[in-house]
């Protein structure tokens, strides 16, 4: 291919990935040694009581943002270096609470309860969706052929659905007075509130997300399925070697870069976990560090949001990532100079 004819077919890609992906990563990246504020003046307001014959007048010294003649709200921006990224980490906190060896304090800030929730979120549920997904691709592969569509359209179902929308659905099946709810309560004699601790939200997160997740696994390995050699598998069955056998020494490994390309993708968007918190409303048990950016995005009582805050979260986070994918990408990067 020439070289003209390749930058052609790339450069719409590469100008894609500048506007919307490094332009704004770079924007976040200087808003979190940066802050911005509005400018406030001192004026003196004057304020009188109400009165016929008499009144009392007081005058106060009070702040009021600088009106610019754009009749916009005046703001000044200032290099805070390594503050923004200290507001959000709390580190004398951290130490306060290392020194008590006290877990409630740790939990107690933002941050760390959120990290705590994001880490356990996203590593308990990759080997359930992996393990699911090839379960179902499996089982799929193996299903008389009259039945197969079906089988994979029922399969595909959870994933269709949009994540809001399945997390909601789950929420009112175990909310107040949801069906499964009721159902819990006359078998067990008593009254159940799954809502009520963190834990059992947790629960019900996690189960909804390995239930979303696991039919893309699933295609991606029933895909995968249709190219094993079965000139293997029949050799393998020759030499006497069991199903259980034949699964780990020949489709595993024949499997095994779309395994690592699953955990990759389900890592990264797993990491980002924003939607359960909203469908299930966990916000006062459980919170993930993308919806803590969120509410640093939220105004404040003055409609202020703190956007150097949320953008030192927003990076925390992507450090959070690239370090979970490292062992990942080191993988591939030795099976791919191995194949060479």
């Amino acid at each position: 291919m020439k070289r003209k004819t390749f930058l052609a077919f790339i450069a719409p890609s590469v100008v894609m990935m500048l506007v919307f992906i490094a332009a704004p990563l770079a924007t976040v990246f200087w808003n979190s040694f940066h802050v911005t504020q509005p400018i406030y003046d001192k004026v003196q307001v004057e304020t009188c009581t109400p009165g016929f014959l008499k009144q009392i007048c007081t005058t106060e010294d009070k702040l009021q943002p600088r009106i610019g003649t754009d009749g916009k709200v005046e703001t000044q921006t200032e290099f805070v270096g390594w503050k923004s990224y200290g507001n959000v980490l709390e580190l004398g906190r951290v130490a306060e609470a290392f020194a008590k060896r006290s877990w409630s304090d740790l939990m107690a800030i933002d941050f760390w309860k959120a990290l705590r929730f994001t880490l356990t979120f996203t590593l308990i549920t990759l080997p359930f969706v992996i393990g699911l997904g090839l379960a179902i691709a499996l089982a799929v592969n193996n299903a008389a052929r009259e039945i197969r569509g079906q089988v994979i359209f029922i399969s595909l179902l959870p994933f269709i659905i949009t994540p809001v929308i399945g997390a909601l659905s789950i929420r009112w099946l175990f909310v107040g007075d949801g069906i499964l709810t009721a159902a819990l309560n006359h078998l067990l004699g008593h009254q159940v509130y799954m809502f009520a601790h963190g834990w059992t939200i947790e629960i019900l997160i996690l189960f909804f997300r390995v239930w979303h997740v696991a039919p893309f696994a699933f295609v991606v390995f029933y895909a995968g399925l249709q190219t094993v050699n079965q000139d293997t598998l029949e050799s393998a069955v020759i030499d006497g070697a069991s199903r259980f056998e034949r699964l780990r020494y020949v489709v595993i490994p024949h499997l095994m870069p779309l395994i690592v390309f699953v955990a990759l993708i389900h890592l990264m968007d797993a990491y980002r976990v924003f939607e359960e918190i909203v469908g299930f409303a966990s916000q006062s048990h459980v919170i993930s560090l993308q919806w803590l950016t969120y509410q640093f995005l939220e105004p404040d009582q003055s409609g202020n949001r703190s956007i150097s805050r949320a953008s030192a979260s927003a990076m925390l986070t992507m450090v959070g990532i690239v370090i979970l994918l490292i062992p990942l990408l080191r993988k591939t990067w030795r099976d791919h100079k191995g194949a060479h």
